[in-house]
């Protein structure tokens, strides 16, 4: 079975919003009118087919985009089932709000990747900007579950109020990575910039590579849960490169944010530890 591709022509000279670009929305469609779907376009909008050359495709849950896709935000934007595969980088937004499905992006992608992301898969092979897993500008609540999945380095902010799901970057990761926690799973195979679980409420931020100084409004566990560590460990180091072999290392667990009264947990696993 062949897949429906959508390939850029050139570059957008506005940024371009591609939600409801989705396997469930093109299915049916001829090639015309697929071409004849609108695209927002700075504060316009125009023909996908300006933009995009279309090669229709016989496998109905499956979408390829190919081409520097930088300035075009939102892929995958609602994903709710099927399969979208990106060969190229993405802009804003990129699997934002998905509930179902897996968006694979074959690049890098920009701010605010899988932002209140409530299920599924996404993968970024590349590097990615600000705030992903994170909120909406102006939401309270961040990524809700699902798996995120960074093969290089992650900016700021990186699961700001996430509240469930599981988020891991396989490189290094900015300033404030999981501040303001609120439950979930966040693991880290390099390094991480300062104030790593600013405000952190709940949830579990593993450390794989290096092991950070932990802040002061963290204090060492009492107890070291072995029977939790094999669980979580084992779940994270399915997914291989700096994760592989967790369950086998020893961990020493702190707890906090005390400043904010939290009951989350900073976990220091790297291998020569």
């Amino acid at each position: 079975m062949t897949v429906t591709t959508l390939r850029l022509r050139q570059a957008p000279s506005l940024r371009l919003d591609l939600r409801g670009l989705n396997p469930a929305a093109l299915a049916g469609l001829s090639a015309a009118d697929i071409g004849h779907l609108r695209l927002p376009h700075g504060k316009g909008s125009l023909p996908l087919a300006e933009c995009f050359e279309v090669a229709l495709g016989d496998e109905p849950d499956a979408l390829r985009l190919e081409g520097d896709l930088s300035r075009c935000d939102r892929v995958g934007w609602l994903l709710a089932g099927g399969r979208i595969d990106v060969i190229g980088p993405v802009g804003d937004y990129a699997g934002g709000c998905m509930s179902a499905g897996a968006l694979h992006v074959r690049g890098d992608a920009r701010d605010l990747a899988a932002c209140e992301m409530a299920g599924g898969t996404l993968t970024i092979e590349g590097s990615l900007g600000d705030f992903a897993a994170s909120t909406q500008p102006g939401s309270m609540d961040g990524m809700r579950g699902g798996t995120l999945i960074v093969r290089g380095n992650a900016g700021a902010r990186f699961g700001d109020r996430m509240r469930r799901g599981t988020a891991l970057v396989f490189g290094d990761a900015g300033d404030f990575i999981a501040s303001r926690m609120v439950a979930g799973t966040i693991a880290v195979g390099g390094r991480c910039g300062s104030h790593p679980a600013y405000g952190m409420r709940r949830g579990s931020l593993v450390f794989a590579g290096h092991a950070p100084e932990v802040p002061a409004t963290f204090v060492p566990a009492g107890a070291e849960a072995p029977v939790f560590w094999q669980l979580l460990a084992r779940d994270v180091q399915r997914h291989g490169g700096p994760f592989a072999a967790l369950a086998a290392r020893r961990m020493s667990r702190h707890l906090g944010d005390g400043s904010a009264a939290g009951k989350g947990e900073i976990l220091l696993a790297p291998a020569t530890i």
